[in-house]
């Protein structure tokens, strides 16, 4: 499927393990809209308690900050992206002892430079990062690193560091607490003061440990792979200028969730200038596969008027074609989209990202019946890449010609068999089980949808409707009353918490 939002909104509860270098202050800027839970403390307090309480709800929030609240990222999903993704990434997951069928790396809707791990085997990356890379090398150097935080347990242990911080921190408290109602109560507060400041130093020393540890790691990925580690540090260097755009200082890394820049640039040239594969250059047709990638992001993120300027008319290579065909169709000048989607399958007839995109600009410009041929083409062409399968059948039920409906169900069933993450495709399929009439199997299809999408209890009255209209003994059945289980445990957890 061309490049597109997808509608699913994935919450994210993250340590911030940015590749990035970024200081604590950063990061809280960074949460923008994040609202900071209100404490009230009722009733008569003598005063050190109170000073107890204020402190302790202190220390909480600051340590806090360094992990990020749950949040609503946009996922972009795109077939060319993803297969490109894993390409690149896949000798890097081997060479850390890990399978590429488990571990996947996803693109966020996000213009800064960043990528983390969020738990599970899941590297996202930011399509800032993407578009802010000079060649694939760089990237490779990103994914090598998150690689090293997922290899390293990384998330798992991130409550090793708060549980010993909040320990020093409650130490202190008492000790300050102790001193106070002796009548001591500027030594009380100097001592509860200090606390807080070993606590954040222990916390944010585990933190840079990790961050050291996933740069080495990800420089041993690189090597056993055969990578080229010049990237890595190319990309170290892009940082490093922010610092100073940033005015960051650049004495010490003390107070920081990262090591700066220039300490890392130090001890990785040491590792990665004598390795063998230092010399390695990336094969031309991944760093063309790059180019497309990264002017096809740009084109569908970035604005119109900026992507007419970094890709002129003047400039008539396949990174640029690709890059106005997006741009003019994000303006709604279908047929410019589509010259340039003419060019482009002029120069690589059976391509078929090319014939995807046609497919869609004709699609979305109100004309199905013409975007059925391409799509039918890219995704015999890509093996029914499910993508591009549900693009081809929300425009053979778009004709709203009832003889286009079988072949509709049958790739959009072959579609979620691929990819049941992919709620447009669910969506979808209720849609045309619906105009067939199979009400039952819509109403799973919404079940599936609204599952994926956390709406627990519209997933449990679609799972409820979709079991009263299927036989118990099939498949379909069974798989509505576990949607319907588990969304009932989500609903009942969530009126707990409540509580």
């Amino acid at each position: 499927m061309m490049l597109h939002r997808l509608a699913q909104i994935l919450c994210l509860r993250r340590a911030d393990f940015a590749y990035a270098s970024s200081c604590i202050q950063h990061n809280s800027r960074m949460e923008g809209g994040m609202r900071t839970p209100s404490f009230s403390i009722s009733g008569f307090m003598p005063n050190p308690c109170r000073q107890l309480a204020r402190y302790l709800v202190a220390i909480m929030l600051i340590l806090a900050l360094t992990v990020r609240p749950a949040m609503a990222q946009q996922i972009l999903r795109d077939a060319e992206t993803e297969a490109f993704l894993h390409e690149i990434s896949e000798p890097l997951i081997e060479a850390a002892g890990l399978s590429p069928a488990n571990v996947q790396v996803l693109l966020i809707n996000d213009p800064s430079i960043n990528a983390f791990v969020a738990g599970g085997q899941i590297v996202w990356i930011h399509s800032g990062l993407i578009t802010s890379a000079d060649n694939v090398n760089q990237v490779q150097g990103v994914i090598a690193h998150e690689l090293g935080h997922i290899e390293g347990g990384h998330i798992i242990r991130f409550s090793e560091g708060m549980k010993t911080a909040t320990g020093i921190t409650l130490l202190s408290m008492l000790l300050g607490v102790a001193a106070m109602a002796a009548g001591g109560g500027e030594a009380g507060m100097g001592i509860m003061a200090a606390g807080q400041q070993a606590a954040m130093g222990k916390f944010l020393a585990f933190t840079r440990t990790q961050e050291s540890s996933a740069d080495l790691a990800g420089a041993r990925y690189l090597s056993k792979a055969g990578i080229s580690g010049k990237g890595s540090l190319e990309f170290f260097k892009k940082l490093q200028n922010q610092e100073y755009r940033y005015a960051i200082p650049q004495d010490d890394s003390y107070g920081r969730t990262h090591p700066l820049s220039g300490e890392r640039i130090a001890v990785l040239r040491e590792v990665y200038e004598p390795d063998p594969a230092w010399s390695t250059k990336t094969p031309p047709a991944l760093e063309a596969k790059f180019k497309r990638i990264k002017a096809k992001l740009s084109g569908f993120v970035a604005d119109p008027t900026q992507t007419m300027r970094d890709y002129p008319a003047s400039d008539q290579s396949i990174p640029a074609h690709y890059a106005r065909a997006y741009a003019w169709h994000k303006s709604a000048y279908p047929q410019k989209a589509l010259d340039e989607s003419d060019a482009l399958l002029k120069a690589e007839p059976h391509d078929p990202y090319f014939l995807e995109l046609k497919g869609q600009v004709l699609l979305e410009s109100g004309r199905p019946a013409d975007a059925i041929p391409p799509l039918r083409e890219a995704v015999r062409l890509t093996g029914s890449q499910p993508l591009i399968s549900t693009l081809l059948g929300h425009a053979l039920i778009a004709t709203e010609d009832e003889k286009n409906f079988a072949e509709a169900e049958q790739v959009l069933r072959a579609a979620v068999g691929k990819d049941r993450e992919n709620p447009f495709a669910w969506y979808q399929l209720g849609v045309v089980y619906e105009r067939r009439g199979d009400h039952a199997r819509a109403a799973l299809a919404s079940a599936e949808r609204y599952s994926m999408q956390r709406q627990h209890e519209l997933a449990l009255r679609s799972a409820q409707a979709a079991m009263q209209g299927i036989d118990k003994d099939s498949p379909d059945y069974l798989r509505a009353q576990d949607i319907a289980m588990a969304s009932r445990a989500m609903i009942e957890q969530s009126g707990k918490k409540k509580k």
